[in-house]
């Protein structure tokens, strides 16, 4: 969908980050922002695909505009703003500020949440492969001087889980 939408904007080439948004490094962004040059426009689908906080968002968006640079939002909010223009600018601040906002209620939620579920013993993650009987014999056949990676593989596990589960006897 978003490529689509790039596409029928009439961008030339495209940059797709795979990684988490959240995730400081983005290759695919760093090459657009090299990519572009005074005259072009930088189109992004979403504001949220662009910038992470509002200091990021202004920061870039100065940038660009010193290089020459043009910049649009095609979707959302700021679809039919013009950040070059101080109504624009505004917008997108304002509008960069709600982004942020909403993004650390949310990270407050999900914290308020594990910790709930933490503390009626409750806990993520994927369950153990490592049970009792499993323990048992992996310490036995440990005892016997079998290698750990026989006996990982023997019992059906990794060398690594087997290694945390035995450091725990130490």
């Amino acid at each position: 969908m978003q490529r689509d939408t790039l596409t029928a904007a009439g961008c030339a080439r495209t940059f797709e980050d795979k990684a988490s948004g959240k995730n400081a490094d983005r290759p695919e962004l760093r090459s657009a922002l090299d990519y572009a040059r005074a005259g072009d426009t930088l189109c992004v689908w979403k504001l949220d695909r662009f910038a992470r906080s509002l200091i990021d968002l202004v920061t870039m968006v100065d940038t660009l505009r010193e290089r020459g640079i043009g910049f649009k939002v095609l979707t959302g909010a700021l679809a039919n703003i013009d950040p070059g223009t101080a109504d624009g600018r505004l917008m997108l601040q304002v509008v960069g500020a709600m982004a942020e906002f909403e993004r650390s209620l949310i990270k407050e939620r999900t914290r308020a949440g594990l910790d709930a579920a933490k503390a009626q013993g409750r806990t993520g993650g994927r369950p153990s492969v490592v049970n009792e009987d499993v323990l048992t014999v992996a310490r036995a056949r440990k005892a016997k001087r079998e290698s750990v990676s026989a006996v990982a593989k023997a019992l059906g596990v990794s060398r690594a889980t087997l290694y945390r589960h035995l450091a725990d006897d130490s």
